[in-house]
């Protein structure tokens, strides 16, 4: 399948499809007269010599500065090489290959000016598998992502570094691997290519693709939990919910009631219990209010990836060229704020299900720490020592990075977004609490085997995938490449798919 990159109709799930899946993109054919019309107003302007802000124009501060027509070349390079300051280790591949993809699709409107030939390079970077080497840190995300935008602009005119193939290329022996010629730069496609918020947007983007799985599966976990410490199911019944009608509260109560239909675990009355600690009761509570803020941040996301936010933005219908600030990275900035917090807080309420999971005190008769013979064992106790690593570094993670904003430019740029920041530290947030997750279903699962009870048909489904990589712990080993091969069962979506996601 081919992605038609169009301006308005990229999804999320395109954005997975091709900075994943390695699927191919492509210019929607009627585009190509929006992007020559853009260009010829640019060049109307530069014909009547009216001053233009980075057409004819320095940038920033030199925004007063008048460039003649002979500059016009070497000002839009020089834009590019001298953004490129970026530090730091690179950007993994999907995230190079998302902001390809975005940046594409945020030119190929018409509202930028650049050549349809720009546009082109760009996916043939994507579709060739040539991978600017963009490091992460350096944008303060309010003239968008310069340095990682120029990064990435660079290989596309033979200059910086990309990989192919395994191996670290020249930007030169790049281009020449996919037999693609080096971009001669005119007037304005530097700044259009190196003024946006796609590197933001692209981690976002993944990230909350990433977080929603995560959400579904932090249901499923805590129904394995559940069915594991015998829990009272009374705390998911509907017309609780609906006495509160959050949705995304409703939603979790739904696919908790669906995972442990059928159980014979859960609800035992001998256990004298009536109800449950929080971390297990109060489940719909809290994995919905981080729910309705991943829905949140999605339509943040989805607005965001089928934007226009270079600057000036080019209106051919009128033969204006409007400068303005849809650069400015705040949108996105103040949404990975909260998907930070959001999946922090599935993490942090996963650890307190493994560590009563863990705690004899807690656990009503389970074996301290889950293992047979405690002592000369000590089970899965240090594994509950990563989870709560990982849920306190994800508290210092979680800070909001939009709150802070320091000058640039001479105080040109005088509020800055830092919503790369805020996007970095909610991938970090989450790959974080994808190993908590992992951690809490290798308990639950160590747990229900001990029960030695029938847990219900999607719980023993995802039991039954756990048992494929993770064997039961008899006697103490290293857990490490447990939690690992586990993460990726949680990241990747397959221990949701075995048991069966939810159909809402």
């Amino acid at each position: 399948m081919t992605i038609l990159v169009d301006g308005r109709s990229l999804t999320i799930d395109d954005v997975v499809r091709v900075a994943r899946d390695g699927e191919r993109a492509e210019i929607a054919g009627e585009c190509y007269g929006a992007m020559s019309a853009s260009q010829a107003v640019i060049e109307d302007c530069l014909g009547r010599g009216e001053p233009v802000y980075g057409v004819n124009t320095g940038f920033g501060k030199f925004s007063s500065v008048a460039i003649g027509d002979d500059d016009i070349r070497r000002l839009q390079r020089n834009l590019v090489v001298s953004c490129c300051t970026g530090v730091g280790d690179p950007f993994p591949a999907e995230v190079v290959r998302a902001m390809l993809l975005l940046r594409a699709n945020s030119l190929v409107g018409g509202r930028s000016g650049v050549r349809p030939i720009v546009v082109e390079g760009l996916l043939a970077l994507l579709n060739g598998g040539v991978h600017p080497v963009i490091p992460c840190q350096g944008s303060v995300g309010a003239s968008g992502d310069l340095a990682p935008l120029a990064h990435m602009a660079l290989v596309l005119l033979g200059e910086g570094e990309a990989e192919y193939r395994g191996d670290r290329l020249s930007g030169a022996e790049a281009l020449a691997a996919i037999g693609l010629e080096p971009v001669v730069l005119e007037a304005k496609e530097g700044l259009s290519l190196a003024n946006g918020t796609q590197a933001m947007t692209a981690v976002g983007a993944l990230a909350v693709h990433d977080a929603r799985v995560l959400a579904d599966t932090a249901d499923l976990v805590g129904a394995m939990s559940a069915e594991a410490l015998e829990a009272v199911p009374a705390a998911f019944d509907a017309r609780l919910q609906q006495s509160r009608p959050h949705p995304g509260q409703a939603l979790s109560a739904r696919h908790l009631r669906r995972y442990l239909e059928g159980s014979e675990l859960i609800g035992r009355a001998e256990h004298g219990r009536v109800q449950d600690a929080y971390a297990l009761r109060c489940m719909p509570q809290v994995h919905g209010a981080s729910r309705d803020a991943i829905g949140y941040v999605t339509a943040v996301v989805d607005i965001e990836i089928d934007s226009v936010t270079d600057n000036p933005l080019v209106f051919s219908e009128t033969g204006e060229v409007v400068s303005g600030g849809n650069f400015h990275g705040q949108p996105v900035a103040l949404a990975m704020d909260v998907l930070g917090i959001a999946v922090a807080e599935l993490a942090d309420i996963s650890e307190r299900r493994a560590e009563r999971l863990l705690n004899p005190a807690l656990s009503g008769g389970l074996p301290a720490f889950l293992v047979r013979e405690g002592g000369i064992n000590d089970g899965f106790m240090v594994a509950q020592y990563t989870a709560t690593a990982l849920v306190s570094e994800n508290k210092s993670l979680a800070h909001p990075a939009s709150v802070d904003s320091i000058p640039t430019s001479a105080n040109q740029e005088d509020h800055v977004s830092m919503g790369t920041i805020a996007a970095r530290q909610a991938a970090d947030i989450l790959r974080n609490a994808q190993y908590v997750l992992a951690v809490e279903a290798i308990c639950a699962c160590q747990a229900i085997e001990l029960r030695e009870r029938t847990p219900s048909a999607p719980v023993r489904r995802a039991f039954e995938l756990l048992r494929k990589h993770v064997a039961f712990l008899e006697t103490d080993r290293p857990l490490a490449p447990d939690i690992e091969v586990v993460r990726e069962l949680v990241a990747d979506g397959r221990l949701l798919d075995v048991a069966g996601a939810p159909t809402d």
